[in-house]
Protein backbone atom coordinates (compact mmCIF):
# COMPACT_ATOMS: atom_id res chain seq x y z
CA UNK A 1 0.00 0.00 0.00
CA UNK A 2 1.37 3.08 -1.01
CA UNK A 3 1.10 6.03 1.66
CA UNK A 4 1.57 8.92 -0.64
CA UNK A 5 -1.07 11.08 -2.20
CA UNK A 6 -0.54 11.51 -6.10
CA UNK A 7 -0.44 14.84 -8.57
CA UNK A 8 -3.48 14.39 -10.21
CA UNK A 9 -4.92 17.79 -10.44
CA UNK A 10 -3.94 20.78 -13.69
CA UNK A 11 -4.54 23.83 -13.04
CA UNK A 12 -7.93 24.34 -14.51
CA UNK A 13 -9.01 22.06 -11.10
CA UNK A 14 -6.60 24.48 -8.84
CA UNK A 15 -8.07 27.59 -9.99
CA UNK A 16 -12.02 26.32 -9.36
CA UNK A 17 -11.03 24.53 -6.19
CA UNK A 18 -10.86 28.09 -5.30
CA UNK A 19 -13.41 29.92 -6.74
CA UNK A 20 -15.51 26.83 -6.58
CA UNK A 21 -15.33 26.69 -2.84
CA UNK A 22 -15.60 30.05 -2.16
CA UNK A 23 -18.46 30.90 -4.57
CA UNK A 24 -21.38 29.09 -3.40
CA UNK A 25 -23.87 29.21 -0.42
CA UNK A 26 -22.47 32.36 0.85
CA UNK A 27 -23.14 34.44 -1.37
CA UNK A 28 -26.71 33.77 -1.39
CA UNK A 29 -26.49 32.67 2.11
CA UNK A 30 -24.79 35.43 3.40
CA UNK A 31 -26.26 38.73 1.00
CA UNK A 32 -29.42 38.67 2.94
CA UNK A 33 -27.28 38.43 6.49
CA UNK A 34 -25.34 41.54 5.64
CA UNK A 35 -28.49 43.41 4.49
CA UNK A 36 -30.33 42.61 7.57
CA UNK A 37 -26.94 43.40 9.83
CA UNK A 38 -26.67 47.44 8.05
CA UNK A 39 -30.24 47.93 8.47
CA UNK A 40 -30.34 47.69 4.07
CA UNK A 41 -28.32 50.74 3.70
CA UNK A 42 -26.79 48.95 0.12
CA UNK A 43 -23.74 51.29 0.26
CA UNK A 44 -22.67 50.11 3.45
CA UNK A 45 -23.31 46.41 2.24
CA UNK A 46 -21.22 46.74 -0.94
CA UNK A 47 -18.39 48.03 1.35
CA UNK A 48 -18.41 45.59 3.90
CA UNK A 49 -18.08 42.94 0.97
CA UNK A 50 -15.45 44.94 -0.46
CA UNK A 51 -13.66 44.73 2.45
CA UNK A 52 -14.16 41.52 2.96
CA UNK A 53 -12.16 40.99 -0.78
CA UNK A 54 -9.53 42.91 0.20
CA UNK A 55 -8.80 41.14 3.24
CA UNK A 56 -9.20 38.12 1.30
CA UNK A 57 -6.84 38.95 -1.22
CA UNK A 58 -4.16 40.17 1.18
CA UNK A 59 -4.31 36.57 3.20
CA UNK A 60 -3.85 35.06 -0.42
CA UNK A 61 -1.04 36.88 -1.35
CA UNK A 62 0.44 36.41 1.56
CA UNK A 63 0.19 32.63 1.25
CA UNK A 64 0.49 32.34 -2.97
CA UNK A 65 4.57 33.74 -1.22
CA UNK A 66 4.75 30.57 0.74
CA UNK A 67 2.70 28.24 -1.24
CA UNK A 68 5.71 29.24 -4.18
CA UNK A 69 8.42 27.81 -1.36
CA UNK A 70 6.67 25.03 0.37
CA UNK A 71 5.24 21.99 -0.64
CA UNK A 72 4.07 18.98 1.51
CA UNK A 73 0.79 17.36 2.63
CA UNK A 74 -1.38 20.23 3.48
CA UNK A 75 -0.65 24.12 2.50
CA UNK A 76 -1.83 26.50 5.47
CA UNK A 77 -0.11 23.50 8.13
CA UNK A 78 3.38 23.54 5.54
CA UNK A 79 3.61 27.17 5.98
CA UNK A 80 2.77 27.39 10.07
CA UNK A 81 5.51 24.48 10.02
CA UNK A 82 8.01 26.24 8.23
CA UNK A 83 7.41 29.76 9.93
CA UNK A 84 6.42 29.04 13.11
CA UNK A 85 6.93 25.46 14.16
CA UNK A 86 6.07 22.17 14.09
CA UNK A 87 4.15 21.98 17.61
CA UNK A 88 2.04 25.34 16.50
CA UNK A 89 1.78 23.49 12.90
CA UNK A 90 0.06 20.27 14.89
CA UNK A 91 -2.69 22.62 16.76
CA UNK A 92 -3.77 24.68 13.44
CA UNK A 93 -4.02 21.33 11.58
CA UNK A 94 -6.07 19.94 14.65
CA UNK A 95 -8.24 23.22 14.62
CA UNK A 96 -8.73 22.68 11.20
CA UNK A 97 -9.25 19.15 11.49
CA UNK A 98 -11.92 18.71 14.51
CA UNK A 99 -13.91 22.82 13.95
CA UNK A 100 -13.06 24.45 11.32
CA UNK A 101 -13.07 22.15 8.11
CA UNK A 102 -16.50 19.91 9.62
CA UNK A 103 -18.04 22.87 10.75
CA UNK A 104 -18.23 24.79 7.18
CA UNK A 105 -19.04 21.67 5.47
CA UNK A 106 -21.82 21.00 7.63
CA UNK A 107 -23.25 24.65 7.57
CA UNK A 108 -22.91 24.17 3.99
CA UNK A 109 -24.74 20.88 3.83
CA UNK A 110 -27.42 22.36 5.77
CA UNK A 111 -27.65 25.65 3.46
CA UNK A 112 -28.14 22.36 0.30
CA UNK A 113 -30.60 21.46 2.46
CA UNK A 114 -32.50 24.39 3.30
CA UNK A 115 -32.07 25.95 -0.59
CA UNK A 116 -33.45 22.25 -1.95
CA UNK A 117 -36.65 22.78 0.30
CA UNK A 118 -37.09 25.89 -0.81
CA UNK A 119 -36.49 24.84 -4.23
CA UNK A 120 -39.37 21.64 -3.71
CA UNK A 121 -41.72 24.30 -1.94
CA UNK A 122 -41.60 26.62 -5.22
CA UNK A 123 -42.59 24.15 -7.80
CA UNK A 124 -45.01 22.10 -5.11
CA UNK A 125 -46.48 23.47 -2.01
CA UNK A 126 -47.99 20.31 -1.11
CA UNK A 127 -45.39 18.33 -0.99
CA UNK A 128 -46.07 16.05 1.89
CA UNK A 129 -42.50 15.93 3.15
CA UNK A 130 -43.33 19.50 4.05
CA UNK A 131 -45.01 18.49 6.87
CA UNK A 132 -44.49 21.50 9.24
CA UNK A 133 -46.87 24.68 7.92
CA UNK A 134 -46.16 28.15 8.56
CA UNK A 135 -43.83 30.71 6.72
CA UNK A 136 -40.18 29.19 7.08
CA UNK A 137 -40.51 27.17 10.03
CA UNK A 138 -40.26 23.63 7.67
CA UNK A 139 -36.66 24.72 6.25
CA UNK A 140 -35.11 23.93 9.70
CA UNK A 141 -37.30 20.68 10.87
CA UNK A 142 -37.05 17.53 10.56
CA UNK A 143 -36.55 16.93 7.11
CA UNK A 144 -34.23 19.41 6.80
CA UNK A 145 -32.07 17.38 9.54
CA UNK A 146 -32.39 14.33 7.13
CA UNK A 147 -31.38 15.68 3.73
CA UNK A 148 -27.96 17.76 5.31
CA UNK A 149 -26.94 13.99 6.22
CA UNK A 150 -27.59 13.03 2.95
CA UNK A 151 -25.98 15.42 1.42
CA UNK A 152 -23.12 15.01 3.76
CA UNK A 153 -23.13 11.03 3.37
CA UNK A 154 -22.86 11.86 -0.48
CA UNK A 155 -20.09 14.31 0.04
CA UNK A 156 -18.53 11.57 1.81
CA UNK A 157 -18.90 8.99 -1.02
CA UNK A 158 -17.47 10.60 -3.79
CA UNK A 159 -14.37 12.12 -2.36
CA UNK A 160 -13.51 8.62 -0.31
CA UNK A 161 -14.36 6.40 -3.15
CA UNK A 162 -13.55 8.49 -6.47
CA UNK A 163 -11.08 11.50 -5.68
CA UNK A 164 -10.95 12.50 -9.97
CA UNK A 165 -14.78 12.10 -10.20
CA UNK A 166 -15.02 15.17 -6.71
CA UNK A 167 -11.80 16.81 -9.17
CA UNK A 168 -14.53 17.14 -12.15
CA UNK A 169 -17.34 17.86 -9.93
CA UNK A 170 -15.62 20.79 -8.69
CA UNK A 171 -14.84 22.02 -12.37
CA UNK A 172 -18.49 21.32 -13.71
CA UNK A 173 -20.31 22.59 -10.47
CA UNK A 174 -18.23 25.93 -10.81
CA UNK A 175 -19.08 26.44 -14.32
CA UNK A 176 -22.45 25.97 -13.36
CA UNK A 177 -22.76 28.22 -10.45
CA UNK A 178 -21.37 30.94 -12.23
CA UNK A 179 -24.28 31.17 -14.55
CA UNK A 180 -27.02 32.40 -11.86
CA UNK A 181 -24.67 34.73 -10.47
CA UNK A 182 -22.91 36.40 -13.45
CA UNK A 183 -27.42 36.66 -15.22
CA UNK A 184 -28.62 38.15 -11.91
CA UNK A 185 -24.91 40.57 -11.79
CA UNK A 186 -25.86 41.79 -15.59
CA UNK A 187 -29.66 41.51 -15.94
CA UNK A 188 -30.17 42.50 -12.46
CA UNK A 189 -28.35 45.95 -12.92
CA UNK A 190 -29.81 46.78 -16.45
CA UNK A 191 -33.10 45.72 -14.96
CA UNK A 192 -32.69 47.87 -11.86
CA UNK A 193 -31.65 50.68 -13.64
CA UNK A 194 -34.80 51.00 -15.97
CA UNK A 195 -37.26 50.24 -13.17
CA UNK A 196 -34.99 52.39 -10.83
CA UNK A 197 -35.28 49.97 -8.44
CA UNK A 198 -31.52 50.18 -8.29
CA UNK A 199 -31.50 53.66 -7.79
CA UNK A 200 -34.09 53.91 -5.16
CA UNK A 201 -32.19 50.96 -2.73
CA UNK A 202 -29.23 52.83 -3.09
CA UNK A 203 -29.84 56.28 -1.66
CA UNK A 204 -33.07 54.81 0.20
CA UNK A 205 -32.54 52.81 3.47
CA UNK A 206 -35.66 51.16 5.16
CA UNK A 207 -37.96 52.78 8.54
CA UNK A 208 -35.74 52.06 11.63
CA UNK A 209 -32.15 51.62 9.91
CA UNK A 210 -31.05 55.16 10.92
CA UNK A 211 -31.34 53.29 14.82
CA UNK A 212 -28.24 51.31 13.79
CA UNK A 213 -24.40 52.17 14.55
CA UNK A 214 -22.40 52.83 11.67
CA UNK A 215 -19.77 50.68 13.18
CA UNK A 216 -21.31 47.92 14.69
CA UNK A 217 -23.69 47.58 11.71
CA UNK A 218 -20.07 47.34 9.45
CA UNK A 219 -18.19 44.51 11.89
CA UNK A 220 -21.09 43.15 11.51
CA UNK A 221 -21.31 42.53 7.93
CA UNK A 222 -17.87 41.78 7.17
CA UNK A 223 -18.37 39.12 9.98
CA UNK A 224 -21.10 37.99 7.46
CA UNK A 225 -19.05 38.26 4.45
CA UNK A 226 -16.06 36.69 5.99
CA UNK A 227 -18.11 33.43 5.89
CA UNK A 228 -18.87 34.17 2.26
CA UNK A 229 -15.42 34.79 1.15
CA UNK A 230 -13.68 31.70 3.40
CA UNK A 231 -13.10 28.27 1.81
CA UNK A 232 -10.03 29.58 -0.41
CA UNK A 233 -7.15 28.26 2.16
CA UNK A 234 -8.76 24.76 1.32
CA UNK A 235 -7.17 24.33 -1.64
CA UNK A 236 -4.18 24.47 -0.11
CA UNK A 237 -4.84 21.18 1.31
CA UNK A 238 -4.67 19.80 -1.85
CA UNK A 239 -1.14 21.41 -2.80
CA UNK A 240 0.88 17.39 -3.04
CA UNK A 241 -1.80 16.71 -5.41
CA UNK A 242 -1.60 19.60 -7.49
CA UNK A 243 0.85 18.89 -10.50
CA UNK A 244 3.77 21.60 -10.57
CA UNK A 245 2.33 22.89 -6.94
CA UNK A 246 4.99 25.63 -6.57
CA UNK A 247 3.63 27.26 -9.30
CA UNK A 248 0.25 26.17 -10.15
CA UNK A 249 -1.13 26.64 -6.40
CA UNK A 250 0.00 30.11 -6.27
CA UNK A 251 -1.77 31.28 -9.69
CA UNK A 252 -4.79 29.66 -8.81
CA UNK A 253 -5.17 31.66 -5.32
CA UNK A 254 -4.64 34.99 -6.99
CA UNK A 255 -6.79 33.95 -10.26
CA UNK A 256 -9.65 32.63 -8.33
CA UNK A 257 -9.54 35.19 -5.70
CA UNK A 258 -9.91 38.25 -7.87
CA UNK A 259 -12.83 36.06 -9.94
CA UNK A 260 -14.77 35.63 -6.44
CA UNK A 261 -14.76 39.33 -5.40
CA UNK A 262 -15.23 40.66 -8.76
CA UNK A 263 -18.52 38.32 -8.67
CA UNK A 264 -19.50 38.64 -5.17
CA UNK A 265 -19.73 42.47 -5.72
CA UNK A 266 -21.53 42.79 -8.91
CA UNK A 267 -24.25 40.01 -7.52
CA UNK A 268 -24.73 41.83 -4.79
CA UNK A 269 -25.76 45.58 -7.11
CA UNK A 270 -27.24 43.14 -9.42
CA UNK A 271 -30.11 41.50 -6.44
CA UNK A 272 -30.19 45.28 -5.64
CA UNK A 273 -31.94 45.73 -9.03
CA UNK A 274 -34.47 42.99 -8.40
CA UNK A 275 -36.39 43.87 -5.22
CA UNK A 276 -36.72 46.46 -2.57
CA UNK A 277 -34.46 46.21 0.25
CA UNK A 278 -37.19 45.35 2.44
CA UNK A 279 -38.33 42.56 0.34
CA UNK A 280 -34.55 41.59 0.19
CA UNK A 281 -34.35 41.63 3.95
CA UNK A 282 -36.90 39.67 4.72
CA UNK A 283 -37.36 36.91 2.08
CA UNK A 284 -33.90 37.01 0.48
CA UNK A 285 -32.64 36.85 -3.34
CA UNK A 286 -34.85 34.42 -4.52
CA UNK A 287 -37.61 37.27 -4.79
CA UNK A 288 -34.77 38.97 -7.00
CA UNK A 289 -34.65 35.78 -9.45
CA UNK A 290 -38.30 35.81 -9.47
CA UNK A 291 -39.28 39.41 -10.23
CA UNK A 292 -36.23 40.00 -13.14
CA UNK A 293 -36.52 36.36 -14.57
CA UNK A 294 -40.49 35.17 -13.79
CA UNK A 295 -41.16 32.15 -12.26
CA UNK A 296 -39.90 29.25 -14.15
CA UNK A 297 -36.49 31.12 -15.16
CA UNK A 298 -36.20 32.58 -11.48
CA UNK A 299 -36.84 28.49 -10.29
CA UNK A 300 -34.46 27.06 -13.02
CA UNK A 301 -31.95 29.87 -11.51
CA UNK A 302 -33.08 28.63 -7.90
CA UNK A 303 -31.97 25.31 -8.85
CA UNK A 304 -28.64 26.47 -10.13
CA UNK A 305 -28.35 28.01 -7.01
CA UNK A 306 -28.35 24.48 -5.18
CA UNK A 307 -25.93 22.58 -7.74
CA UNK A 308 -23.90 25.90 -7.12
CA UNK A 309 -24.33 25.11 -3.11
CA UNK A 310 -23.54 20.88 -3.50
CA UNK A 311 -19.86 22.31 -5.27
CA UNK A 312 -18.95 24.40 -2.42
CA UNK A 313 -19.90 21.89 0.44
CA UNK A 314 -18.06 19.06 -2.76
CA UNK A 315 -14.93 21.09 -2.30
CA UNK A 316 -15.30 21.46 1.67
CA UNK A 317 -15.50 17.52 2.18
CA UNK A 318 -12.35 16.94 -0.16
CA UNK A 319 -10.55 19.56 2.19
CA UNK A 320 -12.18 17.82 5.14
CA UNK A 321 -11.15 14.42 4.03
CA UNK A 322 -7.99 15.37 4.37
CA UNK A 323 -7.76 17.19 7.88
CA UNK A 324 -6.33 14.02 10.20
CA UNK A 325 -4.48 12.69 7.30
CA UNK A 326 -2.44 16.04 7.23
CA UNK A 327 -1.29 15.19 11.13
CA UNK A 328 -0.96 11.52 10.82
CA UNK A 329 1.67 12.14 8.21
CA UNK A 330 3.66 13.68 10.49
CA UNK A 331 3.61 11.24 13.04
CA UNK A 332 1.03 13.07 15.25
CA UNK A 333 -2.81 13.22 16.16
CA UNK A 334 -4.96 10.02 16.78
CA UNK A 335 -3.63 6.89 15.53
CA UNK A 336 -1.05 8.13 13.09
CA UNK A 337 -0.55 4.85 11.67
CA UNK A 338 -4.22 4.46 10.90
CA UNK A 339 -5.05 7.83 10.04
CA UNK A 340 -2.17 8.04 7.30
CA UNK A 341 -3.01 5.17 5.78
CA UNK A 342 -4.03 5.49 2.00
CA UNK A 343 -6.06 3.24 -0.02
CA UNK A 344 -4.68 1.69 -3.06
CA UNK A 345 -7.51 1.63 -5.43
CA UNK A 346 -8.72 5.22 -4.57
CA UNK A 347 -5.41 6.71 -3.64
CA UNK A 348 -7.26 8.25 -0.58
CA UNK A 349 -6.60 8.24 3.28
CA UNK A 350 -10.26 6.79 3.70
CA UNK A 351 -9.55 6.48 7.54
CA UNK A 352 -8.98 10.05 7.90
CA UNK A 353 -12.40 10.57 5.54
CA UNK A 354 -14.53 8.59 7.58
CA UNK A 355 -13.75 10.47 10.76
CA UNK A 356 -14.23 13.27 9.03
CA UNK A 357 -17.91 12.30 8.08
CA UNK A 358 -18.46 11.89 11.71
CA UNK A 359 -17.53 15.22 12.81
CA UNK A 360 -19.24 16.36 9.92
CA UNK A 361 -22.58 15.09 11.29
CA UNK A 362 -21.75 16.05 14.63
CA UNK A 363 -21.50 19.72 13.83
CA UNK A 364 -24.59 19.54 11.68
CA UNK A 365 -26.99 18.15 14.45
CA UNK A 366 -25.19 20.91 16.68
CA UNK A 367 -25.79 23.81 14.23
CA UNK A 368 -29.41 22.87 13.60
CA UNK A 369 -30.11 22.69 17.30
CA UNK A 370 -28.45 25.98 17.71
CA UNK A 371 -30.69 27.98 15.13
CA UNK A 372 -33.68 25.60 16.36
CA UNK A 373 -32.73 27.12 19.92
CA UNK A 374 -32.69 30.73 19.44
CA UNK A 375 -30.30 30.79 22.35
CA UNK A 376 -32.65 29.25 24.86
CA UNK A 377 -34.94 25.47 23.91
CA UNK A 378 -31.89 23.13 23.45
CA UNK A 379 -28.64 24.59 25.04
CA UNK A 380 -29.83 27.48 27.22
CA UNK A 381 -27.55 30.41 25.96
CA UNK A 382 -24.99 27.97 24.75
CA UNK A 383 -25.04 28.81 21.25
CA UNK A 384 -22.72 30.49 19.09
CA UNK A 385 -22.86 31.18 15.41
CA UNK A 386 -20.45 27.76 14.12
CA UNK A 387 -20.98 29.29 10.59
CA UNK A 388 -18.62 32.44 11.59
CA UNK A 389 -16.48 32.33 14.40
CA UNK A 390 -14.18 29.02 13.41
CA UNK A 391 -13.72 31.74 9.87
CA UNK A 392 -12.30 34.37 12.82
CA UNK A 393 -10.74 31.98 14.87
CA UNK A 394 -8.51 30.59 11.53
CA UNK A 395 -7.74 34.55 11.29
CA UNK A 396 -6.20 34.85 14.10
CA UNK A 397 -3.97 31.94 13.55
CA UNK A 398 -2.77 33.47 10.31
CA UNK A 399 -1.13 36.53 12.36
CA UNK A 400 1.57 34.26 13.72
CA UNK A 401 2.21 32.78 10.26
CA UNK A 402 2.42 36.47 8.69
CA UNK A 403 4.90 37.92 10.89
CA UNK A 404 7.36 34.96 11.38
CA UNK A 405 7.59 35.35 7.30
CA UNK A 406 8.37 39.07 7.66
CA UNK A 407 11.09 37.90 10.16
CA UNK A 408 12.36 35.05 7.86
CA UNK A 409 11.72 35.65 4.21
CA UNK A 410 15.59 37.40 4.05
CA UNK A 411 15.67 36.55 0.24
CA UNK A 412 12.09 38.33 -0.57
CA UNK A 413 11.92 41.35 -1.81
CA UNK A 414 9.91 44.57 0.54
CA UNK A 415 6.98 44.13 -1.24
CA UNK A 416 6.72 40.29 -0.62
CA UNK A 417 7.74 40.29 2.98
CA UNK A 418 6.70 43.28 4.70
CA UNK A 419 4.14 45.18 2.81
CA UNK A 420 1.56 42.42 1.73
CA UNK A 421 2.15 40.39 5.46
CA UNK A 422 1.51 43.72 6.94
CA UNK A 423 -1.75 44.23 5.06
CA UNK A 424 -2.70 40.42 5.52
CA UNK A 425 -1.57 40.73 9.20
CA UNK A 426 -3.99 44.22 9.75
CA UNK A 427 -7.26 42.43 7.91
CA UNK A 428 -6.73 39.53 10.12
CA UNK A 429 -6.67 41.81 13.56
CA UNK A 430 -9.75 43.56 12.05
CA UNK A 431 -12.07 40.32 11.52
CA UNK A 432 -11.07 39.04 14.92
CA UNK A 433 -12.17 43.00 16.19
CA UNK A 434 -14.92 42.38 14.29
CA UNK A 435 -16.09 39.33 15.65
CA UNK A 436 -15.47 40.22 19.31
CA UNK A 437 -17.50 43.83 18.52
CA UNK A 438 -20.54 41.89 16.45
CA UNK A 439 -20.70 38.29 18.21
CA UNK A 440 -20.40 39.70 22.06
CA UNK A 441 -21.13 36.87 24.52
CA UNK A 442 -21.28 33.93 22.03
CA UNK A 443 -17.45 34.61 21.55
CA UNK A 444 -17.42 33.17 25.37
CA UNK A 445 -19.44 30.32 24.77
CA UNK A 446 -17.29 29.48 21.65
CA UNK A 447 -14.26 29.95 23.34
CA UNK A 448 -14.90 27.04 25.86
CA UNK A 449 -15.43 24.55 23.40
CA UNK A 450 -12.19 25.99 21.29
CA UNK A 451 -10.07 25.78 24.32
CA UNK A 452 -11.80 22.13 25.13
CA UNK A 453 -11.20 20.98 21.73
CA UNK A 454 -7.56 22.20 22.13
CA UNK A 455 -6.94 20.56 25.30
CA UNK A 456 -8.14 17.17 24.09
CA UNK A 457 -5.55 17.45 21.06
CA UNK A 458 -2.54 18.53 23.15
CA UNK A 459 -2.98 14.87 24.76
CA UNK A 460 -2.40 13.16 20.60
CA UNK A 461 0.50 16.36 20.13
CA UNK A 462 3.37 14.01 21.02
CA UNK A 463 5.04 13.15 17.52
CA UNK A 464 4.81 8.97 17.28
CA UNK A 465 6.74 6.47 14.96
CA UNK A 466 3.86 3.82 15.08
Amino acid sequence: MENKLKEKYGLPTAICMVAGIVVGSGVFFKAQTILQKTGGNMPLGIAAWAIGGAIMLCCILAFAAMAGKFEKVNGVVDYAEAMVGSKYAYYVGWFLSVIYYPCLTSVLSWVCARYTLVFIKSVDPDFPLLSLAGGQEELMGPECVALMLFYLCAAYAVNALSPKIAGKLQVSSTVIKFIPLVLMAVVGIVWGLISGTLTENMIHTPQGAEDISMGGAIFAAVCAAAFAYEGWIIATSINSEIKNSKKNLPRALIIGGIIVVAIYIFYYIGVAGGATNEELMTEGATVAFVNVFGNVVGNILNLFIIISCVGTMNGLMLGTCRGMYSLAARGRGIKPKIFREIDEHTNMPNNSAVLALILCAFWGVYFFLANMANGSAWFGPFVFDSSELPVVTLYLMYIPIFIMWMVKAKEEKAVKRYVIPFLATAGSIFMVVASVVSHKMQNVWYLIVFAAVMLVGAIFSKKREE
